[in-house]
């Protein structure tokens, strides 16, 4: 009887095993999204995009929270935040100042942005993340040439 017990024992031990190897190799350790090369899902003006939120919030977050979105517009600020450099595509005056879209850059052109005078116009191809109530948010953002 003891037998049989040490032997479902080590055979689970076994499957665990596998199970876990299986699990980091598939799930954990699953390579990213190269936000840079992928294609966007939508192509707008920055302004159609501010507008869709501030118009229809739950309609414009099922469309295009998640996706990739290319933006074509004039960037009217510059903003750097530690190491965090972030084009910001100014709509309105809010409360708490500026409002519009925030598109935080990826490193690699961090220094190049930093180089584009206000009121510029820009296509900057991000992952939307959605809308805070102030700012619609673009991550890993590239500057398209």
């Amino acid at each position: 009887m003891m037998k049989k017990t040490i032997k479902i024992g080590i055979g689970l031990l076994i499957i665990g095993i596998i199970a876990g190897a299986l699990g980091y190799v598939f799930i954990y350790n699953k390579p990213h999204r190269d936000f840079e090369k992928a294609r966007p899902d939508f192509t707008l003006a920055a302004c159609e995009l501010f507008d869709s939120y501030i118009s229809g919030r739950e309609s414009a977050e099922a469309h295009f929270n998640g996706k990739v979105i290319l933006l074509e517009g004039p960037v009217q600020k510059i903003e750097q935040a530690d190491s965090m450099v972030i084009a910001v595509f100014v709509f309105q005056e809010g409360i708490f100042g500026d409002e519009g879209i925030r598109c935080t850059m990826l490193p690699k052109y961090n220094q190049g942005l930093m180089k584009v005078k206000p009121e510029t116009y820009v296509k900057i191809k991000g992952y939307c993340t959605g809308y805070n109530d102030t700012d619609v948010i673009l991550e890993k953002c590239s500057i398209i040439q």
